[in-house]
């Protein structure tokens, strides 16, 4: 095998440190991309064939290669070699030694630059579907126990300083809520992802009549790039659309996890955890430290920067192809992998969550029920203003007095309106924009 690259005239060539540094970690992120770079060359060859640029029967074999090569990146037997530069050549070096030249037609009509496009267009369409799936579990996990918990009372805050009587089925449905406004992002960003580039070139089309209506089909996606040097100016800005729904996503995961911080500790005492799902100290021996909501709160703010870096690399290039773009996957890919873990993990968590019980009823909450008290004057005819100020009095005097137990009979189950079911009836809203 020849280290030359396919693209190579036989005057070229390039110094090894030049390679180097130009290559970087671009394997590393193109082994992702393997699958749906064979699925780009079966639908364009297929497209080959039908406008007359490829025989029947160099497609049979083109396919009979390609789909072997599939099973085998499916399989995880695919690795890019040592001396390929990168996932479009490895594969169709090796679909050209194992059936000859017909390999080396699959390129025609094509660039580089629209092959990349077209793979990252059908990882990110698969990737965004995955964080999606990610999502709605946690959203269903959230939901059930926003139900199962509705009466268990909670202590809700502004400013940190006691506010007023919530309860866990309300907090754990405002979680679940929030993933629907991040699914809409997210919806967002896989509309942008499912649009086909392939058939753009370098930017500038080409001068074979290829068929773009047919490979978008063929690639199932919903709607083509229609102009071809838009097509490769979206890249970059698909990828930061795409952040943009990640970061939405780990806005609320790193919300969720810092409630979780603050609730385990001592002085709220609201929730645990059973040991193995914390960690101690060296020298403590009380201690139970929440390290996996820790890190979920660390690695989603630090996905929430993704959007801010990738603007960064391309705010300020012109139009056409630029090697800026090759970065956005060591930016981009990696933030995917990890904002599906830390949703399994809230998940995992939250599957073995311990709530406290009779949490109001610590002397500290009294105060909680002073606008109760106020809407029970108000009631019985007292203006709210004049209502205001008699318990406020009674606050300053320390002689505000209020019966928690009617209140928690008065409210069970409807603290804070809970509307569970016009939650559920949104996400379904969303998740139709995913079809």
């Amino acid at each position: 095998m020849s280290g030359n690259k396919l693209w190579s005239k036989e005057s070229t060539s390039t110094s090894a440190l030049i390679e180097t540094f130009t290559v970087g970690r671009d394997k590393e992120f193109d082994v992702l991309l393997a699958e749906y770079d064979v699925l780009g060359s079966l639908a364009h060859t297929e497209m080959l064939a039908s406008v007359g640029l490829l025989s029947r029967e160099d497609l049979n074999l083109i396919h009979e290669g390609l789909n072997t090569i599939l099973g085998e990146i499916r399989g995880g037997h695919f690795a890019i070699a040592p001396d390929i530069e990168d996932v479009h050549s490895q594969v169709e070096w090796m679909l050209t030694e194992r059936i000859g030249e017909a390999g080396k037609k699959i390129h025609s009509g094509r660039s580089r630059n629209d092959q990349v496009a077209v793979d990252i267009k059908l990882y990110l369409r698969a990737q965004v579907q995955a964080v999606k799936e990610e999502a709605c579990e946690l959203f269903a996990l959230l939901m059930q126990l926003s139900e199962q918990y509705k009466d268990k009372l909670l202590p809700g805050y502004t400013h940190l300083q006691i506010a007023m009587p919530s309860s866990f089925g309300l907090w754990f449905g405002a979680y679940a809520e929030s993933l629907v406004d991040d699914l809409e992002v997210l919806a967002a960003a896989w509309q942008v992802a499912n649009k086909n580039p392939l058939g753009s070139g370098a930017g500038y089309g080409s001068s074979f009549p290829l068929d773009r209506e047919m490979t978008t089909k063929l690639l199932h996606f919903r709607t083509l790039n229609y102009n071809s040097v838009y097509a490769q100016m979206s890249r970059g800005k698909t990828e930061k659309i795409v952040a943009m729904g990640l970061a939405s996503v780990a806005a609320t995961l790193s919300k969720l996890a810092m409630d979780c911080c603050l609730y385990i500790n001592q002085n709220f005492g609201f929730i645990s955890f059973p040991s193995e799902l914390t960690t101690g100290s060296s020298i403590m021996p009380h201690k139970k430290n929440p390290d996996v909501f820790e890190l979920i709160r660390a690695k989603c703010n630090r996905i929430q920067s993704t959007p801010n870096e990738l603007t960064l690399l391309i705010n300020n290039l012109p139009s056409g192809y630029h090697r800026d773009m090759q970065l956005t996957k060591e930016i981009l890919f990696p933030a995917i992998e990890e904002v599906k873990a830390c949703a399994q993990m809230t998940r995992l968590m939250l599957s073995n969550i311990q709530v406290k019980d009779a949490i109001l009823e610590d002397a500290k909450y009294k105060y909680l029920f002073s606008v109760e008290a106020v809407n029970d004057l108000v009631n019985k005819g007292v203006p709210f203003r004049e209502a205001y100020k008699q318990v406020g009095n009674q606050i300053d005097k320390g002689e505000f007095h209020y019966d928690y137990k009617q209140l928690h009979h008065t409210h069970e189950g409807s603290i804070g309106n809970l509307s569970n079911d016009r939650i559920a009836a949104e996400m379904e809203k969303v998740l139709a924009k995913f079809e």
